[in-house]
């Protein structure tokens, strides 16, 4: 199951991927997405820093370079509480299932690489669901930045942590950047008992193991085309989101 803070249950389930740039998360989810959907379970997809209601914000702050360490993380809190209201914890009630590329440790890892004060972030995400399981796509530092920087003709001012000033070189200072999240993410898998899974190995293996750990946590589950909650879904817009994903994928 998936909990609410005060540790109430939610009939569906949440997974989330997390991971540095370059650890392949993102691929893996999409393959879980498209196998979820071809056995008619009843899926929701939500990303990072994607509510429209900070958008536009986040857009200009970042064009504007006016944000700082804490402005970032405030727009990243808001960005989460808007999806978690709207989309996450509706389908959650449903019992559906919710994929999240990226959750709160991507706030834990980058703003604690940012300088933001941990207690504080993990305090300002208090109000976020406890996901039934959270995999870390583990990749070491050099192999990460090999997959994104090949071919790659330029990084974006915060994407690179220029906003930091760990080095005037664009490229450095990402490297810099990245392996302070890195260091951030490794030192949470004991502290939130993040599932590990060995982002070096082939795709299909690391595919296959993502697959064996959630089937157990798939019994039970209704398929889409049995939930009675096909209708509350449909009126929250989530049911055809599902359905459009879906059908773009497989």
């Amino acid at each position: 199951m998936a909990w609410l803070p005060d540790g109430t249950p939610l009939p569906g389930k949440l997974f989330i991927v997390e991971g540095i740039d370059g650890s392949g998360k993102s691929t893996q989810l999409d393959l879980l997405r498209k196998w979820l959907a071809s056995e008619d379970y009843l899926v929701v997809f939500t990303e990072w820093n994607s509510s429209p209601l900070v958008r536009r914000t986040t857009s200009r702050g970042k064009k504007e370079r006016l944000l700082t360490p804490l402005t970032f993380s405030l727009l990243h809190a808001a960005d989460l509480a808007d999806r978690m209201e709207r989309e996450v914890i509706p389908a959650l009630k449903a019992g559906a299932i919710v994929l999240a590329d990226r959750y709160i440790y991507t706030a834990f890892a980058r703003d604690g690489a940012r300088g933001v004060n941990p207690k504080w972030v993990r305090q300002m995400y208090s109000f976020a669901v406890r996901p039934t399981v959270a995999f870390y796509f583990q990749v070491p530092l050099d192999e990460a930045l090999r997959r994104i920087l090949v071919g790659r003709p330029e990084l974006k001012w915060y994407e690179a942590g220029m906003d930091l000033g760990l080095s005037p070189d664009p490229y450095e200072c990402f490297r810099l950047f990245q392996k302070r999240i890195l260091g951030q993410y490794d030192a949470m898998i004991e502290e939130f008992g993040l599932t590990v899974i060995d982002a070096v190995k082939p795709l299909v293996h690391q595919q296959q193991q993502v697959r064996a750990l959630l089937i157990p946590h798939l019994r039970g589950l209704l398929k889409a085309n049995l939930s009675p909650w096909r209708e509350v879904l449909t009126k929250e817009g989530l049911y055809g989101r599902y359905l459009a994903q879906s059908r773009s994928t497989l």
